[in-house]
């Protein structure tokens, strides 16, 4: 099934039994918020293990950006996109800062609880890194993008695409 289409189903799932949770009883409450921060604390303590965990596998390295073409490293391409991640749970702790405390919502803290996890599991990084998985097929770097109603897109990685941006980069430099 596809991630966008898991995403749904958890989520309603998700809302079907927090209305069952009763928030009003300060002892559970704190109990969802503490799942809640748990979650949190888990999710990025495995982004930051792959972080480590990347830089300690890959040190001697070479990187180099130029123009549209890009050229990266395995080590600096995972860690690129671990930040992407950890920055995404960054703003999701801070949205739901803002949700819970400010605007007094307590369901969303049971939701992303789940939904964070099961974002933890789909990371492809997570599962390269973590999981053991091979990067093979959908976690072949660079990663697709996962698209909700089709095909993954993603960078152009053919030969005959990397031909005709290095040439781009070539006449611009002749410019």
């Amino acid at each position: 099934m596809n991630s966008g289409i898991q995403n749904i189903v958890i989520s309603l799932g998700a809302m079907q039994v927090a209305r069952r949770i009763p928030f009003d009883d300060p002892e559970v409450l704190n109990y969802v918020r503490i799942g809640y921060v748990t979650s949190q604390v888990i999710i990025m303590g495995a982004y930051f293990y792959v972080s480590y965990k990347v830089s300690r596998r890959f040190q001697n390295t070479y990187s180099s950006d130029s123009g549209g073409l890009v050229t990266t490293t395995v080590r600096d391409y995972d860690l690129s996109e671990t930040s992407k991640l950890l920055r995404a749970a960054y703003f999701g702790v801070a949205m739901m800062a803002f949700f819970h405390l400010y605007m007094k919502y307590t369901q969303p803290l049971f939701i992303q609880a789940l939904m964070g996890l099961k974002n933890l599991y789909d990371a492809k990084p997570v599962a390269i890194h973590v999981l053991g998985k091979p990067a093979e097929g959908d976690l072949k770097r660079p990663f697709k993008a996962a698209s909700m109603f089709g095909a993954a897109a993603g960078p152009q990685t053919d030969a005959a695409s990397i031909t005709e941006a290095e040439k781009k980069i070539g006449a611009k430099k002749e410019d």
